[in-house]
């Protein structure tokens, strides 16, 4: 296995003004044929950041592909591990976070696509590497400070945000959970019965105050969801339509369409043309 790994002391105490936060560690890891893949657990937060290769992130229930751009948050104590495709090895960063929880879903981790300011995430990681491989007077300083810029820049994310305590009552950080796992499992067949069970909820008691946390229904929020990352693959693949509404969880083109028109106020395949 190629491997590169730091760890941080303990002795210097928080900045009362930050997030109460600890880095633990920075890895760097490339896929070899001594990788072990047993599922695993730690006692921080985990964040990484597939940089090449494809391969696949696997909890006791899921097992999902990762590549490139994506950003996969595992909150402390979560069994998982990562798997590598032999003719494409997976490489990532890896930050070990103490203190830090992300709102996810029943499996207890979050990912992102990232489309926009993955430059500049790589950025701050290359530096915290540079930084912690120099050892210099103060790095340890500079590596909190890039994990503030990071984790401030992952925030902006619409699939995205970190549990706190004081942040409001019990019951908004559950149709939090709600949001947040719609936004992880969009292209599963969701039903409202489903996401009630999720936040130990009455359905109709969630459809009411989530439309109220945020604006709109759960089954509306998942269409929109669906309708977003349409957009995405209209503009940069040549999928056709079909193809695309069942990759999206869609129940026929038709329904598709009935829903982008509904939200984009013109049909699939003009958006399409006006697009590309």
């Amino acid at each position: 296995m190629s491997s590169y790994q730091h760890s941080f002391s303990k002795k210097a105490p928080p900045d009362p003004g930050r997030r109460v936060l600890r880095l633990s560690y920075i890895s760097q890891t490339q896929f070899s044929e001594e990788w072990n893949s047993k599922l695993h657990t730690h006692n921080c937060a985990e964040i990484f950041f597939i940089t090449d290769g494809h391969g696949r992130f696997r909890t006791r229930r899921e097992d999902i592909p990762v590549a490139i751009h994506d950003v996969i948050i595992v909150n402390a104590n979560v069994p998982h591990t990562e798997l590598s495709q032999l003719d494409s090895p997976l490489t990532y960063i890896v930050l070990g976070v103490e203190g830090l929880e992300a709102i996810a879903g029943v499996d207890g981790y979050t990912m992102l696509h990232l489309l926009h300011g993955w430059k500049e995430l790589m950025l701050c990681l290359k530096l915290m590497l540079q930084e912690s491989c120099e050892a210099l007077p103060g790095y340890e300083e500079i590596c909190r400070s890039l994990l503030d810029v990071i984790l401030v820049r992952l925030e902006r994310q619409r699939d995205l945000s970190f549990s706190d305590e004081s942040a409001g009552p019990r019951s908004s950080r559950e149709f939090e959970l709600v949001r947040r796992y719609i936004d992880n499992h969009f292209k599963e067949n969701l039903t409202l019965d489903q996401l009630a069970q999720l936040a130990h909820l009455n359905k109709y008691y969630l459809a009411h105050t989530f439309r109220a946390e945020f604006g709109t229904s759960p089954i509306n929020y998942l269409i929109s969801r669906r309708v977003e990352e349409s957009r995405f693959l209209l503009r940069e693949t040549d999928h056709t339509l079909s193809l695309i509404a069942q990759m999206l969880g869609f129940s026929s083109l038709s329904y598709f369409s009935q829903c982008f028109r509904r939200v984009e106020g013109i049909s699939p395949m003009e958006y399409r043309k006006r697009n590309r």
